[in-house]
Formats: C-alpha cells, sequence, structure tokens
C-alpha cells in the first residue's frame, strides 16, 4: 500500500502532517475520520477533515498535491463518503441506492 504525507489544516491536528494511504487512484480519501477517544470511557469524538487541493503550478495550473481542512460542522458539512449511488429514479434527499 502507497502512502501520502499529507499535512492537516485547522482543527485539533492543525500543522501536523500525517501518512494517508493511498487509494487505487493514487488519491488519499476525500473525507478523513479520526477518532478521539473521551476521556471519561463515553463513545468517541470524531474528528471530520476534507481533502483540497493544496497548490498549483504558477505556468500551467496543474494539481500539486493534497491537504486536509478541518471540517467544524461535522459530517453534515463534508458530505457522506460511500452514501450509495443516486439513481435518477430516486427520491429527492433520500440517501439509499436501492430504487
Amino acid at each position: 500500500m502507497k502512502r501520502e504525507d499529507t499535512p492537516f489544516v485547522g482543527g485539533p491536528l492543525d500543522g501536523r502532517v500525517l501518512p494517508v494511504l493511498l487509494g487505487i487512484t493514487g488519491h488519499p480519501p476525500k473525507i478523513y475520520r479520526v477518532p478521539v477517544p473521551a476521556a471519561d470511557g463515553g463513545p468517541p469524538t470524531v474528528l471530520v477533515y476534507r481533502r483540497v487541493q493544496a497548490k498549483q503550478s504558477a505556468r500551467l495550473g496543474l494539481h500539486q498535491g493534497w491537504k486536509y481542512e478541518y471540517a467544524a460542522e461535522g459530517e453534515k458539512g463534508a458530505g457522506k463518503a460511500g452514501s450509495g449511488l443516486r439513481w435518477p429514479w430516486s427520491k429527492p434527499g433520500s440517501g439509499s441506492s436501492a430504487g
């Protein structure tokens, strides 16, 4: 498995660079979730980071890497990765993949 050192911006992981597994296409996942265990033994808090383009080349405007930005609104603002296929005959707003 290939890994890429990816910077994190905002939130509790601000300024850190972590190795992130790359997918089949060679890109890191669009949404990166970090579970943080609760101090009192309760349910863990999940930090959500969204993948954005890190920078562009000056001359041709080509993509040069990724970074993760903190999504303070959590799952709602970051979108649901793996929410299923969107079929044309599905009801609007339904996240199910079955029609």
